[in-house]
């Protein structure tokens, strides 16, 4: 296998066959893969953090490939380089994921500024896989200026996106119902730009009025002094509305540079991450831990036959780990 270093010379030659194994290295979760990811990632962090990196969301079957397509065709043709991590689904029974973006993505695929990565979620709640971010960070090494995360496409309960991107645009399918989704929170608090899609033939008139329902809307749920959120009507089919998308997306990035709210954003984004795999390292130490693995069969039994709470049993795997270690407990 080749070595992190010289896998960090060939991404940053813009080797997209090495980016797409790095990202692969990346999202395994054998020892000696991980290894070689943080040695990796440690390489090439002075070359991170020059991308614009955009979040995108929506119910299924909004258009969200066909959109991406689209504005992705518009930004290269305005010099980007882009990048689309797709997030698909990953089925709890068999466990595996389709990962068909790429297809539906395939004048995209063929530009030579873009690059296109279906990854699973896995058991990843939020929309976005456990190592989209490191996903985003190779991709910004290898040099592209834009990248873009495609979330699964679950609802309001997709907030984890705006966690790890500069801007999260929510999209949005008019007559379906859609328009009474601007009158409750989650993920459309997190959006800056809300995109209302198959804004032509019979639908126009409806998008219309989705995008003055949404305006509308986030007059109510945004608060006072906030510069919320834009509504745009575009059509992915046509392309009408998109290269207005992109001009919309490049001057809020712009103003998020110029204020450092940028900054700001990154640097708690990062101390999220801290916290994440801080808890997500106890889980798996926890799991490893002989005397909790003794345990865990046994609370796991009581906790069925409901003999003993959960918080009860946690408990008391927390205390076996915490002696197993020599841990004194707190007073």
């Amino acid at each position: 296998m080749e070595t992190a270093a010289t896998l960090a010379a060939a991404i940053r030659a813009g080797d997209r066959a090495a980016l797409a194994r790095a990202i692969t290295i990346c999202e395994s979760t054998r020892d000696d893969h991980r290894a070689i990811a943080e040695a990796l990632l440690q390489e090439l962090l002075p070359a991170t953090g020059g991308a614009l990196r955009l979040g995108i969301t929506g119910a299924p079957g909004v258009g969200k490939s066909t959109f991406i397509e689209a504005f992705g065709m518009s930004c290269v043709a305005a010099g980007r380089r882009v990048a689309v991590l797709a997030v698909d689904p990953s089925s709890k029974k068999a466990g595996g994921s389709i990962l068909g973006d790429k297809t539906r993505m395939g004048e995209l695929a063929r530009h030579a500024s873009a690059f296109i990565r279906p990854s699973p979620a896995g058991s990843m709640l939020g929309g976005v896989a456990r190592r989209t971010r490191e996903a985003v960070w190779l991709c910004e090494a290898a040099g592209y200026d834009l990248v873009i995360v495609e979330t699964v496409g679950v609802g309001q309960s997709e907030t984890a996106v705006a966690d790890l991107v500069d801007l999260c645009l929510l999209m949005i399918a008019p007559g379906g119902g859609d328009d009474l989704q601007g009158i409750k929170k989650g993920i459309v608090e997190f959006a800056d730009l809300l995109v209302v899609n198959k804004a032509d033939g019979d639908l126009a008139p409806a998008a219309q009025r989705a995008v003055a329902d949404y305006r509308h809307a986030l007059r109510l749920l945004k608060p006072a002094g906030d510069a919320g959120s834009a509504v745009v009507a575009v059509s992915a089919l046509t392309g009408a509305g998109i290269d207005q998308v992109r001009e919309t997306v490049e001057s809020r990035a712009a103003a998020l540079r110029h204020s450092g709210e940028l900054e700001r954003r990154r640097a708690a984004q990062a101390r999220e991450v801290l916290w994440t795999e801080l808890g997500e390292g106890l889980i798996l130490a926890l799991k490893r831990d002989k005397a909790v693995a003794g345990l865990l069969p046994a609370l796991e039994a009581e906790v069925a036959a409901r003999k003993i709470t959960p918080s009860a049993a946690a408990r008391r795997g927390l205390a076996a780990f915490a002696g197993a270690k020599g841990t004194s407990r707190p007073a």
